[in-house]
């Protein structure tokens, strides 16, 4: 990897866009599946995640250690063993913050409840469920800090609120009139998908935490022990084994082009965008990752989710954009050093699940 000092604002932003319509094939690549279901569907996708972060971290590490980039202190950690100096250098291991593995299990709920989620009710209602992330950061903050939101937060949660609230009601209606298992999946999927954001309402501010007290976090090795995590959790649960060859293609696919690839994209792009670019781009998960399914796998959005979806990713958007200049001095993001956001804003999407 190149060092951000050679990185424009122009390639940042390509990046950024590569890994959200990256992390938005997870719905459609999901709908391709013949006989892997729930459980197995979610440890092959964290299996391959882990196994494409094991082989790619060593590079990315040596290159940031090259670019002095690499925050953590590997002294310390080769004081425990020759064994934990040795995983510390190359994937970023066994740091001496706890957060780091609070981090990792956060990430490991995320990636399991995400796939979950998706076996029980459509591409759109989890992904914007997803969408909902910052504002949770925000008021997670605000009860963990106390520091107060700005108006325009809690305008936008109270709007979003809204729209969800439309788009669940008119679909539980519907659908208890006409088919009542799907409305129960509905109402299953859309709680396991709300512990998405929840898990990363609560990494990222435990994160945020650490690096106020001094400790810095490295984000990318913490996703890795996510993964590890979810694989090792779902495992006994995946028995037994009913994938296909071609389902373990697609998930395969899903655990390096969804998941491993973009979280390199986006951890390289955040070091030069600031956070409310970050945030607006990120949102382009939500739009084709609704779109993808809609056109390849005939999964087409309700009525009461396009309108109620709408309302709520346009008030995240205004959001943001209101709150731009509020933020010019933001410094840049720096997901690698866990640098956090200011305390009265969202900070920018946790991503990927």
């Amino acid at each position: 990897m190149s060092s951000t000092r050679s990185l424009s604002h122009s390639q940042a932003v390509v990046m950024m866009v590569a890994a959200a319509l990256l992390w938005s094939i997870a719905g459609v690549v999901t709908r391709q599946l013949e006989s892997a279901v729930r459980f197995e569907v979610t440890f092959w996708r964290s299996a391959f995640n882990a196994l494409s972060l094991l082989l790619i971290l060593p590079l990315w590490r040596a290159s940031n250690r090259s670019a002095h980039r690499v925050m953590s202190q590997p002294a310390a950690v080769a004081r425990r063993s020759a064994l934990a100096g040795w995983l510390h250098r190359h994937w970023g291991l066994l740091p001496e913050a706890p957060a780091f593995w609070v981090s990792g299990l956060c990430w490991s709920v995320m990636f399991t409840a995400f796939m979950v989620g998706l076996t029980f009710t459509s591409v759109a209602n989890v992904l914007i469920i997803m969408a909902i992330g910052p504002l949770l950061t925000a008021l997670l903050s605000r009860v963990v800090t106390g520091q107060p939101l700005a108006l325009r937060v809690w305008i936008t949660i109270v709007i979003a609120g809204a729209g969800m609230a439309y788009m669940y009601g008119g679909q539980m209606l519907a659908l208890m009139a006409s088919d009542e298992a799907q409305a129960h999946n509905l109402i299953v999927g859309s709680l396991i998908a709300l512990c998405v954001p929840v898990a990363g309402a609560i990494n990222w501010t435990v994160v945020q935490r650490s690096q106020n007290h001094g400790e810095r976090i490295d984000l990318v090795p913490s996703v890795l022990l996510g993964a590890v995590i979810s694989s090792l959790a779902t495992l006994p649960l995946a028995f037994p084994f009913a994938a296909t060859g071609s389902d373990i293609a697609w998930l395969a696919l899903l655990g390096l082009c969804q998941l491993a690839i973009p979280c390199m994209l986006a951890v390289t792009a955040a070091r030069v965008l600031k956070a409310p670019e970050v945030s607006l781009l990120a949102l382009l998960e939500v739009v084709f990752g609704i779109l993808w399914p809609w056109l390849w796998a005939n999964e087409a959005p309700s009525s009461q989710v396009l309108t109620g979806g709408s309302v709520v990713l346009s008030a995240l958007v205004i959001n943001e954009l209101l709150g731009w200049h509020a933020r010019a001095e933001t410094p840049r993001i720096q997901v690698l050093e866990a640098e956090a956001a200011r305390p009265t804003d969202p900070p920018p999407s946790e991503k990927p699940a």
